[in-house]
């Protein structure tokens, strides 16, 4: 008897392990399209092969109210975000919500119109970019344990970008022909709002992505090319590994070893291939219309 309860406890234990092993782990991609998210092991996929690990469709979505399924058919923003166990989705269908890995639970969501890009900032709230919609042209706050409730509110023409930047505790915002920084009012209180802190003219039309590569470096996509703004010196330089580079819908960049892995618009706003520098490769989702790709960190 006392051995079968110490094998019971033994198979106890390894299950719970196994069913604790984190899905989304250091180095996969989070990669989102259509109505569906997909995690790849980019170590095992090639030219020829894509080794997919994880898929969530919206059909399939849990705790989400059913008027919300045409409101998520175009995502085009996956952020992994709470120690790589949850991701951030925008759909430009209308929409933001958050996804539990483990449970393919949707822990949060908002009509958000023509959302373009959502980032996590302190005490659980989030930020959404709004891009070209009568409703839109915008970033929204939000508080993550509130559904629906807007916060609080600014104008940005063609949002594109939010990335909350923890050392000088402000939030890049991407528009249309700006970055712009906002600091953050009464965070400790239940009326939390940003305050417009700089803005500054980005060197072409049509900014896109932006990207946190450190503390002091940030990458912008536009639609003729990529680049890198510093946040001490305040100033624009062409990002050389893609100068010249025309519709980067997603960027991700790390100087240790000179990585990068991103997105280009090849038909129309889309494409199926996931492309990759140091390691060189492309990863290919046929049948899909990608948008973005992100690394978990």
């Amino acid at each position: 008897m006392k051995r079968i309860c110490i094998l019971l406890i033994l198979l106890f234990i390894a299950f719970n392990n196994s069913f604790g092993q984190q899905v989304l782990k250091k180095g996969f991609l989070v990669a989102c399209g259509d109505d569906k998210l997909f995690i790849i092991d980019p170590n095992k996929s090639n030219n020829n092969h894509t080794e997919i690990i994880w898929k969530w469709v919206v059909s399939e979505a849990k705790s989400l109210p059913a008027e919300y399924i045409p409101l998520l058919k175009s995502l085009d923003e996956c952020k992994p975000v709470m120690g790589n166990k949850k991701i951030l989705v925008n759909s430009s269908s209308g929409a933001t919500i958050l996804v539990d890995i483990a449970s393919k639970d949707v822990e949060f969501y908002a009509k958000t119109p023509m959302a373009h890009s959502v980032d996590l900032l302190p005490k659980n709230r989030i930020v959404v970019a709004n891009s070209t919609h009568p409703k839109g042209n915008s970033i929204e706050l939000y508080d993550l344990n509130k559904n629906e409730k807007v916060l609080f509110t600014d104008s940005l023409y063609s949002g594109h970008g939010v990335v909350w930047n923890p050392k000088d505790n402000l939030l890049y915002v991407l528009g249309y022909q700006l970055l712009k920084t906002y600091s953050l009012v009464n965070w400790d209180t239940e009326n939390p709002s940003l305050k417009l802190e700089s803005s500054w003219k980005i060197p072409d039309k049509s900014g896109h992505d932006l990207f946190r590569i450190d503390a002091d470096n940030f990458l912008i996509s536009t639609h003729n090319s990529v680049f890198l703004f510093n946040t001490s010196i305040k100033s624009f330089t062409d990002f050389t590994l893609l100068k010249g580079k025309k519709d980067v819908k997603s960027i991700n960049y790390y100087p240790k070893n000179n990585s990068l892995i991103y997105t280009i618009a090849e038909e129309s706003w889309w494409t199926e291939n996931i492309y990759m520098v140091n390691p060189n490769k492309t990863i290919k989702l046929p049948n899909l219309k990608l948008y973005k790709v992100r690394k978990a960190i």
